[in-house]
């Protein structure tokens, strides 16, 4: 077997070797390049995904700003009732104000009238209780001139004292005074049985007598009548568990 020349393979290990350092330089770039694209790519593909969860977490936002504002539209529309409620509460209101003076002018004539009414009337009745009930009278008289008692209480007083005459005619009461009996006044118990009856009867019992409305003046009754009028007393007293009484009755007039 005929052996190559060792200058020739020589010089083709040369060339061989030249070869692959040239196609090792070639390449480089090649590779350089893939390597910055991926880079490149890397940080685009992170980019899209922030803007991706930036973008979510914005209409997430949108989605509950829009369900608060559809709320607000609706909690809007019942403070606007409310608003226009009261509004039109306010010209009501404004509206009774312009009439309250002309109110008040026509009130306070009609309650000077109650009050003669009622003092007549006062004058035509039984004569129980006189100073009181004088009294009464007088207090509200002074209270229409005063300046600091509102119409709307003047007119309460006032409908609180026809009240209290109205009470009268449906109690039984006992109290006591003094009262001209025989030409000499005398301590007395009054009796009073609504407005049927108001007798008298003197401390010792000696003495009793009723009131005549026709004659206006006390008529004497007799000493059988004194058992039913102490126990009248003591019954409006509640010394005793109310009962039936046997009293006289003066003609009305």
């Amino acid at each position: 077997m005929k052996l190559a020349n060792p200058l020739k393979i020589s010089l083709l290990s040369a060339c061989l070797m030249a070869s692959g350092v040239h196609a090792d330089s070639t390449l480089d770039p090649v590779v350089k390049a893939s390597s910055e694209i991926n880079k490149s790519a890397k940080k685009s593909q992170q980019r899209i995904d922030s803007i991706s969860d930036d973008t979510v977490s914005r209409l997430q936002q949108f989605q509950t700003v829009n369900k608060e504002i559809d709320g607000l539209k609706v909690y809007n529309g019942q403070l606007q009732e409310q608003i226009d409620n009261q509004l039109q509460e306010m010209r009501d209101l404004n509206a009774s104000i312009d009439q309250v003076s002309v109110v008040e002018r026509q009130i306070m004539p009609l309650m000077l009238r109650m009050i003669d009414g009622l003092e007549q009337f006062v004058k035509l009745d039984v004569p129980f209780l006189p100073e009181e009930r004088s009294k009464r009278i007088a207090d509200l008289r002074k209270m229409m001139t005063a300046a600091d008692v509102s119409s709307s209480e003047k007119f309460r007083r006032v409908l609180e004292a026809y009240q209290v005459e109205v009470d009268y005619g449906r109690t039984i009461e006992a109290y006591t005074g003094l009262l001209n009996v025989e030409g000499q006044e005398r301590d007395v118990d009054f009796l009073r049985v609504g407005r049927l009856s108001l007798i008298y009867q003197t401390r010792d019992g000696k003495f009793s007598g009723t009131w005549d409305n026709e004659k206006q003046e006390y008529v004497a009754l007799s000493a059988e009548n004194r058992i039913q009028i102490t126990k009248g007393i003591r019954i409006a007293r509640k010394q005793l568990a109310p009962d039936l009484l046997n009293l006289p009755i003066a003609s009305a007039k």
